[in-house]
């Protein structure tokens, strides 16, 4: 809900449990006011800001002789560049002159029904949302900016974006324009960033914050496996079920900064945004920029309830998703099966047993392409490999479907390799500057995304080279940084619009892909869990979590993924033991336990599996049909945190009615004379009764006080799956 007093300029936007509120004071600076707790707010918030003579807090030309009014100590919503607050910018600007002032002064605002959209982008959407746009302008350079407000009072989230244009008559440089600011009045918060390395993505880091200014982000053209464009601030002793915390989430899927300044008055400020470093937008008169979206979230009452307000937004504003209100398919992917070693017989042979074991979809990973045998070569060449797969992915595709199974394809289409048809015929297609050797990566460079014939080209590859194909299936994956960013088909003054160029050009492909094949289901990918975001959520319902497929690994990535994003959108598989990323050994109904929190799947050659082993995916199968509603939609409950190295990991996910719950629990600590252990539940209703297991009956209180008791563990890293249901009367 939208409230505004017109004639205090004052603005409030409320949701169920939160509110948030901003303010044009008499100089029309956009103050920010006040976001908290919906019971927190009361009239004009403002009256929480204190004034004073600052040493060294500049006074802008407005406030005369007053010198207790300074930018630089007021909470603002879109602070400037140059206008006397000397903390962290939203927008820095160069203009004609050479001067780099941008100070932006409200001029106005309009309130719509319904949720804005953005041109070329992705962003929040459905039913149930308020829009509000203030309208702000220079009114020395006539830079003008439009602040997006959209409200969605269910999950308690508020998305911002912004809209820069030149309304003045000389042409501005824009080397800042980011998406949301939070300025709090406060600095005893702590900062919580999901940071990481390849196979080994989005730990937590929480840590006090310190005087300056501390971030994270990306330069690498993606989000990143280092750092994910979702931070939290946060009461220090606030936990899973208590305590203040602010979600700040970036939709986008390239170059970012998350960046906190704790003031020397104690005050903190988010901005969040496209990273300003490489980064410069040319804007002659009348045209303009659009920054990303930003999604904001607060929970008066802990992580755990801010993680499942956005899950459930995510689901249900966020992703688009052909399978929809369906369970999907149990996969089984080649690459751990078989690499780049395969031939139709072989694939045709680790499907049927598959198909034997309950397998609904094959997948057919890296190698099918060109000639390629290794990631040496063929990448751009989108034409089956004729060697390995005779009559090409419809022939194959076709006896995958006599088998009874759907068929899904790996796609790299980003790239380009040197030894490739593509590559010889354009090389000026790849990012590189001019007179430069390019930089490889993985053995590979990268295609000119921001060019619409490069685009082109390969969408045609793609749809010749699957004419005739029932696809069910398509994996979208990106395997390298961005080095030396430079477009032969852009001028010098606009190579600092490369980076983000190249983004979009990467959703306008995606968006063609699905429209060509709508009943695909889209899984991204980028070495894993390198392009993990809200951004390519928009566009692939799902994102591979990470090439790390250990399962014990995997709960520290899985958890640490969960505190933004939901367990539908991690893809998971089952993997071949040892693991083929660090050798460890883990038992089959481990790996499944693990998996079946994710999008469930295989990446392991089934012919190799014991008679148990295969007993065992039959029970996985059974599990993931049975249960797959609880486990994509249920409320999802960290239990215990695998970073604190604890004798066992647990998690729970519980009907939205509560009748219903699955608690997984996977033992990471094996030791003689082992303590007994009772895990406490969350989330159930304290006077029901539940069934655990079909057996003994417990109340819901005596599960969440009490607990549930384990057994004592044997042999290595053993799992436990207990089912919970209601019992009526």
């Amino acid at each position: 809900m939208i409230r505004i007093d017109e004639e205090k300029r004052l603005f409030d936007l409320c949701t169920r449990h939160t509110a948030y509120q901003m303010k044009a004071d008499g100089y029309g600076v956009l103050l920010h006011t006040y976001y908290g707790p919906l019971s927190g707010l009361d009239g004009d918030m403002s009256r929480l800001i204190g004034r004073a003579d600052r040493g060294f807090s500049p006074n802008p030309p407005d406030a005369g002789e007053d010198r207790t009014y300074s930018l630089d100590t007021l909470p603002q919503e879109y602070p400037g560049w140059g206008t006397g607050d000397l903390r962290l910018p939203c927008i820095q600007v160069e203009l004609a002159d050479g001067s780099a002032v941008a100070d932006l002064r409200f001029t106005g605002f309009e309130r719509q029904a319904g949720k804005y959209a953005l041109d070329g982008l992705p962003a929040f959407h459905g039913e149930g949302w308020e829009t509000l746009v203030i309208r702000m302008e220079d009114p020395v350079s006539h830079l003008r900016a439009a602040l997006y407000y959209a409200v969605q009072e269910e999950y308690d989230l508020i998305t911002r974006a912004v809209r820069v244009d030149n309304a003045g008559a000389s042409p501005v440089r824009l080397r800042q324009a980011a998406s949301a600011c939070l300025d709090l009045q406060r600095a005893d918060m702590d900062l919580i960033t999901f940071d990481g390395c390849h196979m080994m993505e989005r730990a937590p880091s929480r840590g006090a914050l310190r005087p300056g200014v501390q971030a994270v982000g990306s330069v690498r053209g993606t989000s990143s496996h280092q750092h994910n464009p979702f931070v939290i601030l946060c009461e220090p002793g606030a936990d899973e079920d208590g305590g203040l915390c602010y979600g700040a989430m970036l939709v986008y899927s390239g170059n970012f900064e998350a960046a906190v300044e704790r003031s020397q008055f104690e005050t903190a400020r988010l901005v969040l945004g496209i990273n300003p470093r490489g980064s410069c937008f040319s804007l002659a008169p009348g045209e303009g920029f659009t920054a990303p979206e930003a999604a904001l979230i607060c929970s008066p009452d802990g992580l755990g309830p801010m993680s499942r307000r956005l899950h459930k937004a995510i689901r249900n504003c966020l992703v688009r998703d052909p399978w929809a209100g369906r369970r999907r398919p149990i996969l089984l992917n080649s690459w751990e099966a078989a690499y780049f070693d395969f031939d139709a017989e072989k694939l045709l042979s680790i499907a049927g047993e598959a198909a034997a074991l309950g397998v609904e979809l094959f997948v057919l990973d890296d190698g099918w392409f060109g000639h390629r045998d290794s990631d040496d070569s063929s990448l751009g060449d989108w034409y089956a490999y004729e060697k390995k797969l005779p009559g090409g992915l419809k022939a194959l595709a076709g006896k995958i479907n006599d088998l009874g199974m759907d068929f899904g394809i790996w796609i790299e289409p980003e790239m380009v390799s040197q030894d490739s048809g593509l590559y010889r015929a354009h090389p000026d297609w790849v990012l590189a500057p001019a007179g430069r050797d390019p930089v490889r990566g993985r053995g590979q460079l990268v295609l000119d995304f921001t060019r619409q014939d490069v685009r082109d080209c390969v969408f045609d590859q793609l749809a010749a080279a699957l004419e005739g194909v029932k696809l069910a299936y398509i994996k979208w994956d990106m395997n390298r940084s961005l080095t030396g960013a430079w477009s032969a088909a852009l001028s010098a003054d606009r190579q600092g619009e490369v980076y983000h160029r190249y983004v979009l050009g990467v959703y306008e492909l995606l968006e063609r892909v699905r429209a060509a094949w709508p009943e695909a289901l889209i899984e991204g990918c980028s070495g894993g869990g390198g392009r993990f975001d809200a951004g390519m959520l928009y566009y692939t319902p799902q994102i591979w979590c990470s090439d790390n497929n250990d399962a014990i690994d995997r709960l520290r990535i899985q958890y640490g993924t969960s505190f933004a994003y939901p367990v539908s959108a991690m893809g998971a598989h089952v993997a071949p033991s040892p693991s083929h990323g660090n050798g460890r050994v883990t038992p089959i109904m481990t790996r499944g336990v693990v998996a079946l929190s994710g999008t469930f799947g295989y990446e392991l050659d089934p012919r190799t599996l014991t008679d148990g082993e295969k007993q065992a995916v039959r029970e996985l199968n059974g599990i993931y049909k049975a249960r797959w509603e609880l486990l994509h939609n249920g409320d999802y409950y960290r239990l215990t945190d695998p970073f604190r190295n604890g004798p066992y990991t647990a998690w729970e996910q519980v009907s939205p009615d509560r009748d219903t719950a699955l608690v997984s629990v996977v033992f990471t600590a094996c030791r003689a004379n082992h303590p007994f252990y009772a895990l406490r539940l969350k989330g159930l209703d304290p006077a029901a009764r539940y069934r655990v297991d079909g057996v003994e009956t417990y109340t819901g209180g005596a599960l969440m006080a009490a607990g549930l008791p384990l057994p004592m563990p044997w042999g290595d890293y053993g799992a436990l799956l207990y089912c919970l249901e209601r019992v009526n009367g």
